[in-house]
């Protein structure tokens, strides 16, 4: 299962990230970024109402979208996740107790990472991937130059990525992009213009459909 997820990630490359939005527009937001061609979607669960909208989403587009947990901290929260249906597991931070529960389950863990010896380590305890955060602080050349040495881990790209630079990101050997508030805009949900967010998800689509 697990390869074939990240087999997915690599081919898709992009992963929508919803966060903080109000619990009410998230079936909307869910549909619009469908709409959009997105196929990851991660929901935070620092959003309220995480795990119900993992759930549903989960269920309303089995086979055609990727539901995952985004902002796992711990492993209790991890079990939150799996058992509300995440298909895999986002973190802003590297807690090996997740990725170890993650490969018992049979769920894809993608933990935050910044320095070389996280990355390494994360891989070490069984991530198939990395996230490498916070990237629009560490910036592409960042990610270029740890990709040297450490070119067969994969990674996963968050912070600061946008419809400018998506394709810079992905060219210095990222293997996705996690995308927050530039795709999932929260004032275009606020003000209910999901015609509007389907618009942005297809421009960050077709920019990375151009992409080698």
């Amino acid at each position: 299962m697990s390869n074939d997820l990240l087999q997915a990630l690599s081919d898709e490359k992009i992963v929508a990230i919803i966060r903080g939005i109000s619990a009410e527009s998230g079936d909307a937001t869910a549909e619009a970024l469908y709409e959009g061609g997105i196929v990851f979607l991660e929901v935070t669960l620092n959003t309220d109402g995480a795990l119900g909208m993992i759930s549903r989403f989960k269920e309303k587009y089995e086979g055609r979208m990727r539901i995952g947990a985004g902002t796992v901290l711990d492993i209790g929260q991890a079990k939150e996740a799996v058992a509300a249906g995440a298909e895999y597991i986002i973190s802003p931070n590297l807690d090996e107790e997740v990725i170890y529960y993650g490969v018992e389950q049979g769920i894809e863990v993608w933990p935050g990472t910044m320095t070389p010896s996280e990355i390494v380590r994360a891989y070490k305890a069984g991530a198939s991937a990395v996230k490498v955060f916070p990237m629009g602080a560490l910036g592409v050349n960042y990610l270029k130059e740890v990709r040297g040495p450490l070119n067969h881990i994969p990674m996963v790209a968050t912070g600061g990525v946008n419809l400018s630079n998506i394709n810079n990101v992905l060219d210095a050997g990222a293997i996705a992009v996690g995308l927050g508030g530039n795709l999932v805009d929260k004032q275009l949900v606020k003000d209910g213009k999901f015609d509007e967010l389907t618009k942005l998800a297809q421009a960050f689509v077709a920019e990375v459909k151009g992409a080698k």
